[in-house]
C-alpha cells in the first residue's frame, strides 16, 4: 500500500478542493483555460524533473511510487502531481478571488 501513497495524496487534494467549484471558482467551467494552464505547468516541470533525474540531481523513493515511469525516467506520480496541484491551486485562487469580489460588492452597497 505504501507505493500508492503519493497517488492517494493527489486524489485527496482533488477531493478536498473539488467543492470549491460550488463556491464560485468556475475552474471546471472553463476547460480550455484549465487545460492550457495545466499543460504549461506539466510540460515545463516534467521536462525540468526529467533532466534533473537523468543528471542525478534527485530521485524518487521506490517505496512510495508505483514504479511506472514516463519516458523511462519520470515517475507517473510526478506527472500526476503536475496536473493535480495546479488544478487545486486554481480552484483555491478562483474561490478566494470570487469571494473577495462578492464581499467588495456587498461593502459598496452598504
Amino acid at each position: 500500500m505504501a507505493h500508492l501513497q503519493y497517488l492517494l495524496l493527489m486524489a485527496m487534494c482533488l477531493v478536498v478542493t473539488a467543492p470549491l467549484e460550488l463556491l464560485g471558482a468556475r475552474v471546471w467551467r472553463q476547460p480550455r483555460r484549465l487545460a492550457t494552464t495545466v499543460a504549461t505547468v506539466a510540460i515545463l516541470f516534467s521536462a525540468f524533473d526529467t533532466i534533473s533525474i537523468e543528471q542525478g540531481l534527485w530521485t524518487y523513493s521506490r517505496r512510495f511510487t508505483t514504479g511506472i515511469k514516463i519516458a523511462g525516467t519520470l515517475p507517473i506520480e510526478e506527472v500526476v502531481f503536475f496536473i493535480v496541484i495546479p488544478i487545486c491551486a486554481l480552484l483555491t485562487y478562483e474561490t478566494i478571488r470570487h469571494r473577495s469580489q462578492l464581499l467588495a460588492r456587498i461593502r459598496r452597497r452598504s
